[in-house]
C-alpha cells in the first residue's frame, strides 16, 4: 500500500512525533510511505533529520516539501498549497492520503478529494491532534475554522481522533457524521520512558542539572509558545518559589520557543533566578526555574525522571502526550482539564487535574503533591500501568491500519459510482 502524511509543519511537536512514528511503523510493515509537509524554520526545531535517517531493510520515507504550505492562513498560499498538493497526490498515486494538523488536514483533504472526484481511488483519513477553534478565540477566526473543518469532512472518509474528546467537541459544532469518527490514541515509543538509557536515569540527570537531592523539581515540557501555561505557571507559584520556606524547589522547563525572552524577562522581574542549561549557565542560590532549551525527544525521558512531578497548564490539547510520557517515567501530573487531558491525567487516579485557568488551585494541586510523596508515587505506579496499555506506538499503527481498510473500502465503492468530474 502506498501512503502519502500530510503534516504542516515537521517541527518537534506532540503531532508530528505521531505522524513520523506512523510512517515508521508502517514502512516497518512494508508500506510504501510517503511524508509531505511545509516549510521548517525557527527555534522549534525539526523531525525531518530522524525521519531521513530511517531505514527499515531497504525502505525508507520519501519526504517532499510543500513550498506555500504555511500555518497561518493565507488564502493566495493556500490556494498555492492546495495545487501543489494535487500535484504530488498525482504523481505518487497514493492508495491512502492521511492528512495531521488544521491547516493541512482542510487543503490536503480538498486535494486528495478533488483526486479522487477526477477517478483516482485513493481512501482519505485525517487525524484531529487537537481543534483550531476553541474559547476565547475571535470569534470570526473560530468561525472560518469551524466552517472549513465542516466543509473538509465531507471530503474525506473517516476521521481519527487522538481522544474520545475531539470526537465529542467536533460533533458539538456539526463536524462531520458520528459514524465518521473512530478513536485512536496517540502512539509513542513506551520503551525509551519505561527503561533509562546510560546516564539517562533519575540520579544521574539531577547530577548534570546541578540540582540537590532535596530539591523538588516541577518539570513542563512544552514548547515556549502561547497556550502552553508558563505564565500561569507563574502566577500560580511566584510567591511560594521566592520565600525561604519553598527555597528548594525548582521549576525546570524543557523546550524553546518564540516566548523565551520575554518569560527568562518576567520570571527575573519577579525576583526568580534563571539558569540556562543549554548555555552552559549553572545553577546558583538564586536560580528558580532552569531552561534547559531545545531538546531531542530521545532525550525527553532523562529529564521527566529528574521530576518530582509534571505541570502541564497548557489550554489546548488534543491528548497531550507529555502526560502518559511523564506517568510512563514515573512522574505524576498535574494539568489543566482541558480537551483530552482527562484521558490520561485522571483526577485522583493518574495525577491531578485543575480547571482551566484557576491558577489558585494549580498552585494548591502543585502544594498538596509536594508535601505528599506517598500520593505522588501512587499516581504515578497508576499511570505508568495504565499508559503501558494505551499509548504503544505499535497499537497505534495496528489501529491505523484497520482504519485504512476502512477506508480503502469506500475509496473504491466511490469510485466505482463516482462520474469523472471536477470537484
Amino acid at each position: 500500500m502506498r501512503i502519502l502524511h500530510i503534516s504542516t509543519r515537521l517541527i518537534l511537536g506532540g503531532s508530528q512525533e505521531n505522524t513520523v512514528l506512523s510512517c515508521e511503523g508502517q514502512s516497518r510493515l512494508g508500506h510504501d510511505v510517503h511524508l509531505a509537509f511545509g516549510p521548517i524554520y525557527g527555534p522549534e526545531g525539526s523531525m525531518l533529520e530522524r525521519v531521513r535517517a530511517f531505514r527499515a531493510g531497504d525502505r525508507i520515507i520519501t519526504t517532499h516539501e510543500v513550498p506555500s504550505m504555511i500555518r497561518a492562513l493565507h488564502p493566495l498560499k493556500d490556494w498555492r498549497a492546495t495545487r501543489e498538493l494535487r500535484a504530488l497526490i498525482e504523481s505518487i498515486r497514493p492508495d491512502i492520503v492521511h492528512t495531521h494538523s488544521s491547516k493541512a488536514g482542510i487543503i490536503g483533504r480538498a486535494a486528495a478529494w478533488a483526486a479522487r472526484r477526477a477517478g483516482m481511488s485513493v481512501g482519505v483519513i485525517h487525524t484531529i491532534h487537537g481543534p483550531p477553534f476553541f474559547p476565547g478565540q475571535n470569534p470570526l477566526i473560530r468561525r472560518v475554522y469551524i466552517e472549513s473543518e465542516r466543509w473538509a469532512a465531507r471530503r474525506c472518509d473517516l476521521i481519527v481522533s487522538v481522544a474520545d474528546a475531539m470526537t465529542t467537541q467536533y460533533r458539538a459544532q456539526g463536524i462531520g457524521r458520528q459514524g465518521q469518527f473512530v478513536t485512536v490514541r496517540s502512539g509513542m515509543e513506551v520503551d525509551k520512558f519505561l527503561t533509562p538509557g546510560p546516564a539517562e536515569d533519575r540520579d544521574s540527570m539531577r547530577a548534570a542539572l546541578g540540582l540537590a537531592p532535596d530539591h523538588f523539581v516541577i518539570a513542563t515540557v512544552a514548547r515556549l509558545a502561547d497556550q502552553k501555561g508558563h505564565d500561569d505557571l507563574l502566577d500560580a507559584l511566584a510567591s511560594t518559589l521566592a520565600a525561604p520556606a519553598a527555597a528548594n524547589w525548582r521549576l525546570l522547563w524543557v523546550g524553546d520557543g518564540w516566548l523565551r525572552e520575554r518569560l527568562i524577562a518576567r520570571a527575573q522581574s519577579l525576583g526568580l533566578g534563571v539558569c540556562q542549561f543549554d548555555k552552559g549557565e549553572k545553577l546558583s542560590p538564586q536560580t528558580r526555574i532552569i531552561i534547559t532549551g531545545l531538546v531531542p525527544p530521545e532525550r525527553v525521558p532523562g529529564f521527566m525522571r529528574a521530576a518530582d512531578l509534571l505541570a502541564h497548564p497548557s489550554y489546548r490539547e488534543g491528548l497531550p502526550r507529555t502526560v502518559p510520557q511523564a506517568l510512563l517515567c514515573g512522574t505524576p501530573a498535574v494539568a489543566y482539564d482541558v480537551d483530552g487531558t482527562r484521558e490520561a491525567c485522571i483526577d485522583h487516579q493518574t495525577g491531578r487535574l485543575v480547571t482551566l485557568g484557576d491558577r489558585a488551585a494549580l498552585a494548591a494541586a502543585i502544594h498538596a503533591l509536594a508535601a505528599h510523596a506517598p500520593a505522588r508515587l501512587r499516581l504515578a505506579q497508576t499511570g505508568r500501568t495504565m499508559c503501558q496499555q494505551m499509548f504503544s506506538a505499535d497499537k497505534m499503527v495496528t489501529d491505523l491500519e484497520a482504519v485504512y481498510a476502512r477506508a480503502l473500502a469506500a475509496s473504491t465503492l466511490s469510485a466505482a459510482r463516482a462520474p469523472r468530474s471536477n470537484p
